[in-house]
């Protein structure tokens, strides 16, 4: 038996170790590592409920449309207060981009150049792949940059600015959009549509969403070639590779769904296990400190009950990353989890021997090109005679949560206001869900226990199989400490 320690990762954001166990160049055992605390929900106790619209998205810079929507929906529930349906609207669309985005940066500039190792020199696909997707050099960044940063100017002309923008309120939002501006952006998007069908993806977008197994993907590949498309040449070298059967974790797949629409969702909420959907129950979501540099009671708590106060010493301490559980039992968060619990027959199909590495990469792209022209419509749906917001006054003592879905997966606030200011104001974020520490039952964490069984050739002191789980997981440190 050896230990290993893996990190700090690069092109991850915040900071990040993996200590390992080993034993016959197999992981036995692992452990994961936030050994950053930042304390935003310190910050936040005794603040007006109001500042959290200010502070919560500074948590992050890549997700912060996610977090500015998960404290207005927590302070709009707090005032009994809904969006307006323009307001919904434009919440949506400016929510897709953000995620949009991030997934295109994950796959472009975090997932993928770990492929151009030289472990890999060997592989039929590597001087290809190497070319397009090498870390700062290859082609991809220079084709795709540049398109991301046109197609984010839709959040700029409808939330003023990215990141930490103040357009989200939880009455609706602050930015009308006249009907000229409609036009203007439905022009970007179609813009960026024609990109993704040309070069990301390789097919039409409603085409792609149509599919239904894993093997109409491999038969596409396999009729055009791999080189057609970026998604190709993954799925093509995952194929070869056997990343589908890499990464297993819980087979809990949670969703606290995604762009609402009423007292709906357009990816459904709930939780997915043994092949069938369990309605959320999210009283039961606790958070346990056992292995947390936290103090704290032994029980694990709900978050409105929740306590962040920080000890360096805790004896069994690991990680300033909490334990969130559902029903006491961790759950994996994430696009493929939406997708999962959405009912889509594609991501149905992709995990029907569990969850996987491409899987997760691939939930991402179905996910582009379900939202794409579900963001059409929406455009389309807008008044623009109509009221984009609505207001209410704070209440002195309430409680309100925010259930929303960043890139990454679950992302939940909890509120409570007494005597007109924050009393208590806790967090999970997705990454809290994918990278928790173990609890007081011992249960390891989703990324814990999808390194269990990953190989460790001899001499490796990053193993390229340790990356590609914890990448496909796309961890947001920053995030998990907030």
């Amino acid at each position: 038996m050896s230990r290993l320690v893996v990190g700090p990762f690069n092109r991850v954001e915040g900071d990040l170790e993996v200590k390992l166990d080993i034993a016959n160049q197999v992981v036995t055992r692992a452990e994961v590592v936030s050994p950053l605390y930042r304390g935003f929900e310190e910050m936040l106790r005794g603040k007006d409920p109001r500042d959290a619209l200010v502070i919560v998205p500074r948590i992050c810079g890549i997700c912060s449309v996610s977090q500015s929507i998960a404290a207005a929906e927590a302070l709009g529930e707090a005032q009994g207060l809904l969006p307006t349906p323009n307001g919904q609207l434009v919440t949506n669309i400016v929510h897709a981009a953000e995620n949009i985005a991030d997934h295109l940066t994950h796959f472009y500039m975090f997932f993928m150049p770990d492929f151009a190792r030289t472990v890999y020199v060997d592989q039929p696909w590597y001087v290809d792949v190497s070319d397009r997707f090498a870390a700062m050099k290859g082609s991809a960044a220079q084709d795709v940059l540049p398109r991301r940063a046109e197609f984010f100017h839709i959040v700029g002309l409808l939330a003023g600015k990215w990141p930490h923008t103040l357009a989200v309120q939880p009455g609706g939002v602050t930015k009308t959009v006249a009907e000229h501006e409609l036009r203007r952006l439905l022009a970007l998007l179609r813009n960026f549509r024609r990109f993704l069908e040309r070069e990301v993806i390789g097919i039409d977008l409603q085409a792609f969403s149509a599919l239904t197994s894993r093997d109409e993907l491999l038969a596409l590949v396999d009729q055009q070639g791999p080189t057609h498309s970026d998604l190709f040449r993954f799925i093509d070298l995952s194929h070869g590779l056997g990343l589908n059967c890499l990464g297993g974790a819980t087979d809990r797949f949670l969703s606290f769904g995604a762009y609402r629409h009423g007292t709906t969702h357009l990816f459904g909420r709930g939780l997915y296990l043994g092949g069938q959907n369990r309605q959320l129950n999210s009283g039961l979501i606790t958070e346990d400190l056992s292995h947390a540099w936290m103090n704290g009671p032994d029980a694990a708590l709900h978050p409105f009950d929740g306590v962040t106060e920080t000890d360096p010493e805790m004896a069994d301490g690991y990680s300033w990353c909490k334990a969130p559980r559902l029903e006491g039992k961790p759950a994996e968060v994430g696009a493929l989890s939406r997708q999962v619990v959405a009912g889509h027959p594609l991501a149905r199909d992709l995990v029907k021997t569990g969850g996987n590495v491409e899987a997760r990469i691939l939930a991402r792209f179905l996910e582009i090109a379900l939202l794409v022209p579900t963001m059409e419509n929406w455009l389309n749906d807008i008044r623009t005679q109509d009221s984009f917001m609505t207001h209410a006054s704070m209440p002195d003592n309430s409680t309100g949560a925010g259930l929303v879905e960043a890139a990454r997966g679950a992302l939940g606030h909890w509120l409570t206001i007494e005597d007109g200011k924050i009393a208590n104001y806790q967090i999970i974020a997705p990454t809290t869900w994918n990278f928790s520490p173990r609890d007081q039952a011992g249960q390891p964490g989703p990324l814990e226990m999808a390194l269990v069984g990953a190989e460790v050739q001899n001499g490796e002191t990053g193993p390229v199989t340790v990356q590609h789980i914890v990448r496909s997981f796309d961890p947001c440190m920053v995030c998990t400490v907030h």
